[in-house]
C-alpha cells in the first residue's frame, strides 16, 4: 500500500502533466466536427481520468449549441473562436450546470465572439496567463492541506489506521475547498442573472 507521502508525490506529478492549450496552437482555420473532436482529444487527453473517457463528442458539442453555450457553426465548420469557447466549456462542465455556464459565457460570446475590438483569442490568452502562477499557488495550498491533515489523529496508535484517517482528512479538506469555490461561482452566476435577466426567459 502506498504511503500518504507517495500519494502526494503522485498528485503533484499529475498536476505537472496538466497543461492548457496555448492560443497559438488553436488552428486559425475553420474545422469540421471530426477535426474539432480530434484536436481536443489530442490536446486535452492528459486531463482524462480514464483512457476510455472522451474529451468531447459530437453529441456534447451539439448539446452545447442547443443550450446556447456555443454559437452555431457556419456551414458545419467551427472557427478558432468556437474552439476557444469549447475549451472554456470543457473546464466549466465538470463543475457547473449548463445554466451557469451560459451565464458566465454569454457576455464573453456577445462582446468578443467575431469582434475586432479585443477578440476572443485575446481574452483567452489573457485569462490563461494566470495559469502558471495558479498552478504554483495550488501546489503550495495542497501541500499545506496535506501537512495539516498529517497532524490529525495523533492519538491513533496503529500506524496504518492513522495514515488512512489522515488521508481521509486530506480528502475532506480538498473537497471542502472545491465545495466553497463552487458555491462562490454559483453566487456570482446568480448575481449576474439578476443583473442581466434574459428577456427570452421572462
Amino acid at each position: 500500500m502506498k504511503t500518504n507521502d507517495e500519494r502526494l508525490d503522485q498528485l503533484f506529478e499529475l498536476l505537472r502533466k496538466l497543461e492548457y492549450i496555448d492560443a497559438k496552437d488553436i488552428p486559425n482555420i475553420d474545422l469540421y466536427m471530426d477535426q474539432v473532436t480530434t484536436f481536443m482529444e489530442s490536446h486535452l487527453g492528459a486531463m482524462k481520468r480514464y483512457d476510455e473517457d472522451k474529451i468531447l463528442t459530437k453529441t456534447m458539442i451539439n448539446n452545447y449549441a442547443k443550450n446556447n453555450l456555443l454559437p452555431s457553426p457556419v456551414k458545419k465548420k467551427y472557427t478558432q473562436e468556437h474552439m476557444i469557447l469549447l475549451v472554456f466549456i470543457y473546464y466549466f462542465k465538470n463543475l457547473l450546470n449548463f445554466n451557469d455556464i451560459e451565464t458566465i459565457l454569454s457576455s464573453i460570446t456577445e462582446n468578443h465572439f467575431g469582434e475586432e475590438q479585443l477578440p476572443l483569442v485575446d481574452v483567452y490568452t489573457e485569462v490563461f496567463t494566470l495559469e502558471h502562477q495558479q498552478m504554483i499557488n495550488l501546489m503550495r495550498d495542497v501541500k499545506q492541506k496535506f501537512r495539516a491533515a498529517g497532524k490529525t489523529f495523533q492519538q491513533v496508535e496503529d500506524e496504518r489506521s492513522k495514515e488512512e484517517l489522515q488521508l481521509f482528512a486530506f480528502i475532506c479538506e480538498l473537497a471542502f475547498d472545491v465545495y466553497l469555490k463552487k458555491r462562490m461561482i454559483e453566487q456570482l452566476c446568480d448575481e449576474l442573472r439578476a443583473e442581466n435577466p434574459d428577456p427570452k426567459k421572462k
